[in-house]
């Protein structure tokens, strides 16, 4: 990357951005030794909500994220869930996330956690505990950034679950929780199923975010949008199969989380629509740009913003960027000191060529 690209200098921010993704691939295979679990699981049958061991193909240690397909990426996903066994593993994801993004120029994220992962791994681990951990040390990056919490409540659990988890994430706005979101199967799970935690969860003042259109149709995101009340939908790329959906979302100006390497290696990315964040810039939708699972998907928010700039120019990425500090939880306040950060890097020469 150019040490003169935007990509590199802008501020950045999360807006779609799992922690649990985040792992560093060292650490997982570290962690995954520690507590004596495979690198690798697998659905018992075509019940995603049981997983057991199997004996462990062979797995490239120095490189153990690598995956051939969306259901592979799922169930490396679950053995990481696996390999955080403990609260203090759950520090350590939270603070080499924190070493990870401030090299990286990162200012602001709102980051998703999924405790009915957890526990469906570890029903002995305490959840607050465990969020405490996270929080102590996500607040460790201030004053150079600011981490919130976006608990998901995890669609292959069914709909008790949900509910259980928002009931449970509601009481911990005091560690940052500010929202909650919806994760998993769209396709076998949808968001008929979730609308009473949903609102539950909106009646406690937690925003409220969704996964649609990630590897389902239209349908899945017009009822993020009309079912759940979702504020922001992450991914949508399936939404540009209705020009009506894509119109519903400019119209109503919710924001897209669009992931371009995580669409492009689950397979989820649509032929015809490549870089669908063109598509949808172009068609009026607000647009925001993130890394999903960085680590998992060997690439990093630097590197999302770089593809972008390279795609679309560096005025679309800055637009994005800005439509992500509009589009966050962040107070007004928040937001006028992240717009400010902008602003000066706009009237700073850029830096010379090495």
């Amino acid at each position: 990357m150019p040490s003169n690209s935007l990509a590199r200098r802008i501020p950045k921010i999360h807006l779609h951005c799992h922690l649990e993704g985040s792992l560093r691939a060292a650490t997982f295979v570290e962690l995954a030794d520690k507590h004596g679990v495979p690198l690798r699981y697998h659905p018992e049958g075509a019940a995603a909500a049981a997983f057991v061991d199997e004996p462990a193909e062979p797995v490239d240690r120095s490189a153990p994220y690598r995956f051939k397909d969306f259901e592979e990426f799922l169930l490396i996903f679950a053995a990481v869930s696996r390999s955080l066994h403990e609260p203090e593993d759950y520090a350590r994801l939270a603070r080499e996330f924190v070493e990870d993004s401030l090299a990286q120029g990162v200012i602001y994220g709102e980051l998703f956690v999924s405790p009915s992962v957890w526990t469906f791994f570890n029903r002995e681990l305490d959840v607050r505990t465990t969020m405490e951990a996270i929080a102590g040390e996500l607040r460790a990056a201030k004053p150079h950034a600011t981490f919130k919490l976006l608990p998901d409540l995890t669609r292959n659990f069914g709909a008790q679950s949900a509910m259980d988890t928002a009931r449970q994430v509601a009481a911990m706005t005091d560690l940052d929780v500010i929202g909650v979101s919806l994760g998993g199967d769209e396709g076998r799970f949808p968001a008929t199923l979730f609308a009473d935690a949903f609102a539950f969860a909106r009646a406690q003042g937690l925003h409220c975010v969704a996964h649609a259109g990630e590897a389902d149709g239209p349908a899945s995101v017009r009822d993020a949008l009309e079912v759940l009340g979702a504020e922001r939908i992450g991914h949508g790329i399936h939404a540009l199969q209705d020009p009506s959906t894509v119109e519903l979302l400019a119209a109503r100006g919710v924001a897209l989380e669009i992931c371009p390497t995580s669409n492009s290696l689950t397979g989820s990315q649509l032929r015809d629509h490549p870089h669908p964040y063109l598509d949808f810039d172009r068609a009026g939708c607000v647009v925001t740009i993130d890394a999903d699972d960085p680590a998992i998907f060997r690439t990093s928010i630097e590197g999302e913003y770089a593809l972008v700039e390279q795609i679309a120019g560096a005025a679309a990425l800055e637009r994005y960027v800005r439509n992500a500090i509009a589009a966050s939880f962040a107070g007004e306040q928040e937001k006028r000191t992240m717009e400010t950060a902008l602003a000066y890097l706009a009237e700073l020469p850029a830096a010379p060529r090495s």
